[in-house]
């Protein structure tokens, strides 16, 4: 085993535009895929931006790109616009990269093909060891990399992440090929590269508001003003909000209601750092709250939602079982497939089958209706025909 400081690592560090310039033209003279990673400061700052970005080809080396100085990564765009990106978890650093312009025209994702594959432990430290035989030290992942400068050691981590995966990726694309998975791998690839920015929510507020602490439409409006004045503190600083006070006593300070300040300052259950310092804008907001004539009503409902499947044994009975019998099925799949069920098809397609089976029950009928909730085509071609054997079975039972 060969362990992370005995390599050597080299790199070179993008600081502004005309840097990008330089290191675009290197990149698009290199030859093969490009590794390519991001560094966010998850957890620490508001957004989710990139404070790091590095990309490796073989031929032309490392760069390290700092965001903050740089205005404009379209050099860096075209240099790679027809070369094939290599990350490890894809779906974790495309929606930052779009921020600044980057989006991959080609993808290759080793950690969702090293899932398609069947490997027990699927993080880049794990498959690296396993493949390269080297061990990484994963000390920086969750770091705050928002903060300059960035220590010699974070670099070092983070330029060899990237200059590992061609080499990462030529093993497991043999390894695809040998499985007789490449066109799965394919498939999968784009669905990640193509998939649509998620809407926000129009009242972001709702997801603290679901479990039953909380009924009452004051409750309800206590939760939004706090979470809005906590919104707002935390953007003005760029600050995660759960810093600044955790969701959990936004929640804690909703259902005690407090009639003072100083019932609100004395509640032990409202902490975090900004819990005291800042207690006359949560006593403001939670005034707001008491006092509002715009009280939220109840969560819309999602016209395309089902009933949440743990209730279906008492209340839909056909339902839970034709959802057994399927994930049995599934799994049974799964195994001979040798990757985890929830990658052969995605758990709710599952389930919404189960819930409203459509009428026509042929593999083909079943397959296009798993295509249409958004199944990949080799998704429906493998579990199309047990899902569709399953619900004729659970007919004729029923009807026995």
């Amino acid at each position: 085993m060969v362990e992370q400081s005995e390599l050597e690592t080299q790199w070179s560090m993008i600081i502004d535009d005309s840097g990008v310039q330089r290191a675009a033209e290197a990149l698009a003279a290199g030859n093969g895929p490009a590794g390519v990673d991001a560094e966010r400061a998850s957890g620490f700052t508001y957004g989710s931006e990139a404070y790091l970005v590095q990309v490796y080809r073989r031929g032309a080396g490392t760069f390290l790109f700092d965001p903050i100085g740089i205005s404009d990564f379209s050099p860096l765009a075209d240099a790679l616009r027809d070369v094939e990106w290599i990350f490890h978890a894809a779906s974790q650093d495309i929606p930052c990269l779009d921020e600044i312009g980057l989006h991959p025209p080609h993808l290759f994702d080793t950690e969702l093909a090293a899932r398609l594959l069947g490997y027990e432990r699927v993080g880049l430290g794990s498959v690296v060891e396993q493949l390269l035989g080297i061990s990484l030290e994963k000390a920086h992942s969750a770091a705050d990399w928002s903060q300059r400068p960035l220590p010699e050691s974070w670099l070092e981590y983070a330029a060899l992440d990237v200059a590992l995966l061609p080499e990462l990726r030529d093993l497991i694309y043999a390894d695809l090929v040998a499985n007789d998975k490449l066109e799965y791998a394919e498939q999968e690839f784009e669905a990640v590269r193509t998939k649509p920015e998620k809407p926000k929510a129009a009242e972001p507020w709702r997801k603290l508001a679901n479990g039953p602490t909380l009924r009452s439409a004051r409750s309800l409006a206590l939760v939004r003003e706090l979470w809005t004045a906590r919104d707002e503190l935390a953007r003005s600083r760029d600050v995660a909000p759960g810093r600044l006070i955790p969701d959990k006593s936004v929640i804690a300070a909703a259902a005690a209601n407090p009639r003072s300040k100083n019932d609100l300052a004395r509640l032990q259950t409202f902490r975090g750092r900004a819990s005291r310092t800042e207690i006359d804008r949560w006593w403001d907001a939670i005034r707001r709250g008491k006092v509002t004539e715009d009280l939220p009503g109840p969560k819309p409902r999602d016209p395309d939602s089902i009933p949440h499947h743990r209730g279906w044994a008492h209340r839909h009975p056909e339902a839970a079982t034709r959802l057994a019998a399927a994930r049995t099925a599934v799994e049974g799949e799964a195994e001979r497939q040798h990757m985890p069920a929830e990658n052969l098809i995605t758990p709710d397609f599952v389930r919404r089958l189960a819930w409203s089976p459509p009428e026509d029950l042929s593999v083909e009928n079943v397959a296009k209706t798993l295509v249409d909730l958004g199944a990949r085509d080799w998704q429906a071609a493998l579990t199309a025909p047990i899902l569709a054997s399953v619900f004729v079975e659970n007919i004729q039972t029923d009807s026995n």
